[in-house]
Formats: structure tokens, sequence, C-alpha cells
């Protein structure tokens, strides 16, 4: 297996977890906040696409998805588009609200751009600097297996809290 196929292999778990955290909940449940200051599923997985998103874009320097193709005004944040959630307070996690074909059409059209320029790396392109603003220099590598990371594990407090939204259904 080749690194491509590992990465691919990785960020389409990723994928499948976001689909099953998301598909059937209503834009309240995907709000559903388990404390007052936590995030939201929806939050949660429109921060784990945005940093995908961004990180993908700047190493392969192309532009983003989220303002590309629109996704941006879809949503409709009150947010800068550069932002990706990192250091957001209660109320700005708060008004990210979205529905579950909003969060997954976004997600798909990163993960397309995922498949798009991951496939084609080689081993030898994971060497390769994409960010200067760290010591040592972060390469593609490390960049790559950071968002298979944060990805897994946004998309896991996503599954979480979701199996909180059914329980309550049922009581």
């Amino acid at each position: 297996m080749k690194s491509a196929e590992l990465l691919l292999d990785a960020f389409g778990r990723i994928q499948e977890a976001v689909h099953e955290a998301v598909e059937g909940l209503s834009v309240d449940e995907l709000a559903v906040r388990v404390d007052p200051d936590a995030n939201s599923i929806g939050w949660l997985v429109w921060h784990l696409t945005r940093v995908t998103d961004d990180h993908l874009a700047d190493a392969f320097d192309t532009g983003q998805a989220w303002t590309g193709e629109g996704w941006s005004g879809r949503f409709g944040l009150p947010f800068p588009d550069g932002d990706v959630g990192f250091g957001h307070d209660s109320a700005q996690v708060a008004a990210v609200r979205a529905d579950a074909d909003l969060l997954l059409g976004y997600h798909d059209a990163v993960h397309a751009r995922v498949l798009d320029h991951v496939g084609s790396v080689t081993a030898a392109g994971l060497d390769r600097v994409v960010d200067t603003r760290w010591t040592p220099h972060v390469t593609l590598g490390p960049r790559l297996i950071s968002l298979v990371a944060e990805g897994n594990q946004h998309a896991g407090q996503a599954a979480y809290i979701r199996g909180i939204v059914e329980r309550r259904r049922t009581s």
C-alpha cells in the first residue's frame, strides 16, 4: 500500500464518521450542547471541515472550497471568511447553525478536494515543507496526519453527542 492510499483511507473514515454523526438530525439537534459552553455537532463538523479545507488549500497552494465554491455564503455565518473556529467562544459556537444537508455538502466538497490532492501524493512529496511559521518547519506528511488526527477527534466527539441526542429522544 502506498502512502497516498493510507492517507485516503484515513480521510475516508473521517467522512464516514461525519455522515454517521450528522445524517437524519434536525438543525436543533445538530445545535445541541451538552453543557452551555460545549461544542455542538454542527460546530464540530463545520470546524473540522474548515480546518481541513484551510490547511489543504495552503499545503497544495489552491483556493478553499469555503470561498471558491460559495460555501461561506450558503452558511451565512457572522465570521470572516478566514475563520476556521480556533479559539471560538461560546457565542461563536452557538452561531454555527446549519442543516445536515449543508454540513454534509460542505464536508463532501472538501473531501473531494482531499481525494484530488492527497491521491497524487508520493512518499517523497510528504517531505515537502508546507508551513515555515513553525520551528522546525512543517512538512506535508505531519500536516496531513494532523488533519487526520483532528478530524477523527472531532468526528468522535460529534458521534458521542449524537448518542446523547438520540438517548434524549427516547427518554
